[in-house]
């Protein structure tokens, strides 16, 4: 028990270090990680690097394809970009067993200390940005020494020393890396594992082989997992990430383990946890090259395993094209069917916000999240769209209607925020087992209902051009502004009775007063509709 207490500790040392390391050094990247993703990657090769680049960084390959399936999920990234930065992401993994293999465990405590103290006195983002890094840094090698010291005993067990045996040039190895990583949720920690007991000279090359290949095929379940629920695209995509690494693992197993063994035994001889470390470069470097000439062939196998046409995506731009500009008053109505398809997603959203809060739904409160995501980055993009269209010969009447559609898709997305603060409020609400009255609740579905209705009308009449459906949009917006004020009071009135929590005032009163707002920003709209603003 003291042995497996002694790596259990060391383990989530090393995996704790791990992750603070990573959020030091993402934090310190910024926002320039996706950017890079982004903007680098229409060249496949050119993926590769970023993917290498931003997992050297991240110090997770599964982070990053979980990251990339995002992308192509949202429809910022093609399959054919994603294959390049998957394949970049597994030899980027390889940085964390090669730092290990410089058995730097003497510098951790010193790096611990050092990132502690500019912790402490410091105040500046940046240098807090640093501190988190080296802290990590220190706390991965102390958790890897914990490790390394608490398997010693091993070597005296003769049942250990019958098992590390038995996955001796075996496919029980590669089950066993699989099982570990997939537990482990870390290929990095597993190989870190068999660093340590490498460190220990508890096992050889010849037994650690086998389980790394393993560890490469697990580690492709975090991406697997984090598929469900996407687009097609985005699970044809974690696909090509299993698809990579298990063809890599039957080529290495069946051709090249020898070669491969003998290169790395002769490069540090006795030396095994380096030979681990190379053997796991290498094995990442070689598939890439071996894979790559036969990326669009991944992609094909993705697509039939994933069979089906792509589902409607709610991201990325559907009716608008640049080359559309140069007939204008045919791209001003494609900017307004392409605005009222971001209005229905934001309806939507606002929906399922009232569903999740009423519920009491995570699931839910996540998907207008990622909803959210999406409605921001159709804002972006349509607005870059109209601003450029306004630079083109429009008539009088074209550039109002510009001026307008630029106002539209402002107030859609404030509304798409508030659905948002609504999702976030569901969660506190979860988080905090906040109760409500009965009255209160049916307070709040009247208030959801007509704020839901004032905007549904405001879209339509935006669509349509409808005047008269525009001025009961007014009418409507008073009547929710009556209720806000009124439900106010009857809910301060139930708190002073004590017939509602205290706790449960403030989320009653953001929800209101949310639902409130949504109600102004359809007004807008129909304003727009009738000329008013």
């Amino acid at each position: 028990m003291e042995i497996a207490f002694g790596v259990l500790g060391g383990l989530g040392l090393f995996l704790y270090g791990m992750n603070i390391m990573g959020t030091g050094l993402q934090k310190a990247a910024g926002e320039r990680l996706k950017k890079l993703i982004e903007v680098l990657t229409n060249n496949r090769l050119m993926g590769v690097l970023v993917g290498a680049l931003v997992t050297m960084i991240i110090q997770s390959s599964s982070a990053t394809t979980v990251m990339v399936i995002g992308f192509v999920n949202a429809g910022l990234m093609t399959l054919n970009q994603a294959v390049g930065v998957i394949m970049g992401a597994n030899i980027g993994t390889t940085i964390t067993a090669q730092l290990i293999a410089f058995n730097l465990t003497d510098m951790a405590p010193v790096a611990v200390a050092i990132g502690v103290a500019i912790w402490i006195f410091t105040s500046k983002k940046r240098a807090k940005d640093l501190a988190e890094i080296l802290i990590g840094f220190g706390i991965l090698f102390i958790g890897m020494d914990m490790m390394s010291g608490s398997l010693a005993p091993l070597a005296d067990n003769p049942s250990f020393v019958n098992i590390m045996t038995s996955l001796n040039d075996s496919f029980l190895g590669v089950l066993v890396g699989l099982g570990l990583t997939t537990i482990l949720q870390s290929s990095s920690a597993s190989i870190g594992l068999l660093q340590a007991l490498a460190k220990q000279n508890l096992i050889s090359i010849n037994i650690a082989f086998p389980i790394l290949f393993g560890d490469n095929i697990g580690t492709t379940t975090t991406a697997l997992l984090s598929s469900i629920g996407t687009n097609k695209t985005a699970k044809r995509a974690a696909i090509i990430h299993f698809l990579f690494n298990l063809i890599g693992t039957v080529i290495f197993m069946t051709i090249l383990r020898i070669p491969i063994q003998k290169i790395v035994v002769a490069l540090n001889p006795g030396n095994v946890q380096r030979q681990i470390a190379n053997a796991h470069t290498l094995f990442n470097i070689i598939n890439v090259m071996i894979q790559f000439p036969f990326a669009n062939f991944l992609v094909k196998v993705a697509n039939k395993l994933v069979p089906g046409d792509v589902e409607e995506e709610t991201a990325g731009l559907k009716f608008l094209d640049s080359r559309i500009i140069e007939t204008p008053s045919i791209a001003v109505g494609q900017a307004s069917k392409e605005i009222y398809r971001m209005a229905r997603i934001v309806e939507e959203n606002l929906k399922t916000s009232e569903r999740a809060f009423m519920e009491k739904d995570e699931k839910l409160i996540n998907e207008v999240f990622e909803q959210e995501k999406v409605i921001n980055r159709l804002e972006t993009d349509i607005t870059g769209y109209i601003v450029e269209l306004s630079k083109a010969p429009l008539t009088d009447e074209q550039h109002s209607t510009v001026n307008i559609l630029l106002n539209a898709i402002n107030d859609i997305e404030r509304v798409g925020d508030h659905a948002d603060n609504l999702a976030e409020l569901a969660q506190y609400r979860i988080d905090n087992k906040i109760l409500f009255s009965d009255e209160a609740i049916e307070e709040l579905k009247i208030m959801f209902g007509k704020a839901e209705k004032v905007y549904i009308e405001a879209i339509d009449a935006f669509k349509t051009d409808d005047m008269d459906k525009a001025e009961d949009v007014l009418k409507l917006e008073e009547e929710v502004d009556y209720l806000e004020k009124k439900y106010r009071a009857n809910h301060i009135e139930r708190l002073n009775n004590q017939s509602c929590q205290p706790s449960s005032g403030v989320v009653f009163l953001d929800i209101i007063s949310n639902l409130e707002r949504v109600s102004d920003h359809s007004s807008n709209i129909a304003q727009y509709v009738l000329g008013i603003n």
